[in-house]
């Protein structure tokens, strides 16, 4: 008995040996293929190099023993390379998972950087004049009357604008948080642009733009939640209103096209650098001056952020293209059932 084993000792090392080579060339022209091919290869290599081996060592005798020995492994091989298929397919489906988990995380932190910056630099601007102000006023720098009540005035305003910087951060974190409640239910679009340019008809006036809307074909009715998709509309509006000049126009229009409803837009501003199109909805991002923004343009960046968001909690899509003399905001929503 110890002598068959110490004969066959030799011979199983040099299939070990072959079998590890094969495995390595195989894995090697299989290079590039996916996680379920390179683990069947594996489970099978071996499989297929013992059959191999004992039937070398019989001497290509096929006897019974043999017989059984291949009816065995093909059996074996039947049951295990499904197997080993399906666990590499988990196995790449996991790591796929994973790695958009990673990119994912990638992404919060950059835009948490994003908004620390923005913090930093945006909120402490407005500070800082309202800091100076009240020191004039509280040092008795500025005594006339006319004087007090201008400052005054650019401390409320600044105060206001402060309020605004702070409300869009709360409301962008609760986004990004996923911490934003829908209350989902029928809502005519033509209700919705009616509230955001009743909020934005001031402004627009005292800029000179006219506001128009018109609906292609009728004007859809979309499921979502009222208070979210009027502030993605007048996001929308303050914004084209803010980018266009004096006397020029921007327009709402919306329409129905299959299962989706879409409300779009339209503005005179002058268009968006083609480089700069896929950065509009990032985070603190102003633009080029190339969008002829007026002289006291300057957001805080969050707006378009912020309506990205909203959208996209409603399973619907926004994107921007120049069209005409200016930019079209499209948002797209399904149609309500």
């Amino acid at each position: 008995m110890w002598t068959d084993v110490l004969h066959i000792l030799p011979w199983a090392a040099v299939a070990c040996v072959l079998t590890v080579a094969l495995e390595i060339g195989v894995l090697a022209l299989l290079r590039g293929r996916s996680v379920a091919v390179n683990i069947a290869a594996i489970v099978a290599v071996p499989i297929l190099s013992v059959l191999i081996f004992v039937v070398s060592i019989s001497g290509f005798m096929f006897t019974t023993e043999l017989r059984w020995t291949a009816v065995t492994c093909a059996l074996i091989a039947i049951a295990v390379v499904p197997a080993a298929v399906l666990l590499g397919r988990r196995i790449a489906i996991a790591g796929i998972t994973a790695e958009s988990e990673r990119a994912a995380e990638r992404a919060g932190e950059d835009s948490r950087r994003q908004l620390v910056a923005w913090v930093s630099h945006d909120l402490r601007t407005p500070l800082a004049g309202i800091r100076a102000m009240s020191e004039a006023l509280e040092d008795a720098v500025v005594v006339d009357p006319d004087e007090i009540a201008g400052y005054a005035r650019r401390i409320n305003t600044e105060t206001i604008r402060l309020s605004g910087m702070v409300d869009d951060l709360f409301e962008l974190s609760r986004i990004n948080a996923g911490a934003v409640k829908l209350h989902f239910h029928d809502i005519a679009v033509e209700g919705l642009v009616a509230d955001a340019m009743e909020s934005t008809a001031p402004s627009a006036r005292k800029r000179g733009v006219q506001l128009h809307a018109r609906a292609d074909g009728g004007w859809p009715t979309v499921s979502g939640s009222d208070p979210e998709l009027t502030r993605v509309l007048r996001n929308l509006l303050v914004n084209a209103v803010r980018h266009t000049p004096e006397d020029g126009s921007v327009t709402v229009v919306a329409g129905t096209d299959g299962t989706e409803a879409w409300f779009a837009v339209q503005d005179s501003c002058g268009g968006i650098p083609e480089p700069d199109l896929p950065k509009v909805f990032d985070v603190a991002f102003r633009g080029a001056q190339a969008r002829s923004p007026m002289p006291d343009a300057a957001g805080a960046g969050l707006g378009l952020a912020i309506a990205r968001g909203l959208v996209e909690a409603h399973g619907g899509r926004i994107a921007v293209e120049n069209h005409g003399d200016g930019c079209r905001f499209e948002v797209r929503l399904p149609v309500a059932a």
